[in-house]
């Protein structure tokens, strides 16, 4: 029985120093799979398979990441959304959905998502997405996210690169902002449209090129080193390597 207890004090407390995540799925089968998978990646993961249930574990929230199926009974995932978000305007959010519209991949960012990713899946991406969340939110909580000597901080809106201080309209900010959020990891056009613009790309226009451009003359114009490049074929990555 000591023994027992010894075990599971310390199961308790590498719980306690895990990674919390939440994962609302009503897809019984796959919600399991989802734990058993996080679980391997040393996360500690509860389940909960309905909306309302999804609201009420997340009060007053002790979780680092909530992944959120769309399509949850009693409480859609964008109602979910829709409450959650406001009192708990720091946890990253993750949508699992099977409608492959822009659309509504569109309605579940603007209502308070971070991260959208269509079934079916691969285990392996929603694992990089994963980290990639947790990633950005520990730079959101600084306040600060630097890459080599460029720094942006968002309570003051301040861009320095190299000690000088860059001006930046607030949409310039909000693109550098994506850029440094996905640092060394190549992004589309279509990203950038969906997640700083809000909106569906259309290649018509050049709207996101424009706005790189006006980005990477201010950022590196007098850098010996240039920090955003174009990936041909593929769309933009900001990388000190």
């Amino acid at each position: 029985m000591a023994v027992f207890s010894k075990v599971a004090a310390r199961s308790d407390a590498a719980r306690a120093h895990a990674v919390q995540v939440l994962v609302a799925e009503d897809d019984v089968p796959l919600a399991h799979f989802l734990q058993r998978g996080l679980q391997g990646e040393t996360y500690a993961v509860d389940i909960v398979h309905d909306g309302e249930a999804a609201v009420q574990a997340t009060t007053g929230s002790k979780y680092d990441l909530l992944i959120l199926d769309l399509n949850l009974p009693k409480l859609d995932g964008v109602s979910l959304l829709k409450q959650v978000r406001p009192l708990n305007p720091h946890l990253p959010i993750m949508v699992l959905t099977a409608r492959s519209g822009l659309e509504d991949r569109v309605m579940a960012l603007d209502s308070g998502a971070d991260d959208c990713l269509i079934k079916p899946f691969s285990f392996q991406e929603l694992t990089a997405r994963t980290r990639a969340l947790l990633r950005r939110n520990s730079h959101r909580s600084m306040g600060t996210i630097q890459v080599s000597d460029l720094i942006l901080n968002r309570d003051e809106l301040r861009v320095e690169r190299a000690g000088k201080r860059i001006d930046l309209t607030a949409k310039e900010f909000a693109l550098l902002e994506y850029l440094m959020m996905n640092a060394r990891r190549p992004v589309t056009r279509a990203m950038i449209m969906e997640h700083v613009w809000k909106a569906a790309y259309d290649d018509a226009k050049n709207l996101v090129d424009v706005y790189v451009k006006y980005v990477r003359d201010k950022v590196d114009a007098d850098a010996p080193t240039k920090l955003v490049r174009t990936i041909r074929g593929v769309g933009y990555v900001l990388s000190d390597n």
